[in-house]
């Protein structure tokens, strides 16, 4: 597997991506965020907010403002390391748990 990239996130874990199902995301799901890979890394590294997801309990959002909008990225948890489910823009965040806040 060819990972895109590997983070480590505020919240103490590596979040890792494979080059092959980024792909699959900006050209089938989210054609939006062709070109944005770099922020999506940023918003993993230094999110504004990260939430727990109400629907799965293993699943963060990390949310990061992007303009006018928030770009989030969706992170599985397993055994201390994260996988990239996907990213996509929002206006707004997502019910949640808020587990970790950036400083301003």
């Amino acid at each position: 597997m060819s990972l895109l990239f590997e983070i480590r996130t505020p919240v103490g874990m590596v979040v890792r991506y494979a080059r092959a199902y980024w792909e699959l995301v900006v050209t089938q799901k989210h054609p939006a965020l062709t070109g944005l890979d770099d922020e999506v890394r940023q918003v993993l590294a230094t999110p504004d907010e990260v939430r727990v997801s109400r629907t799965h309990p293993a699943v963060l959002l990390f949310y990061r403002g992007l303009g006018p909008r928030w770009l989030c990225a969706v992170v599985r948890r397993e055994d201390g390391t994260g996988f990239l489910i996907t990213a996509y823009l929002t206006d707004a965040l997502k019910a949640g748990e808020t587990v970790w806040t950036r400083s301003r």
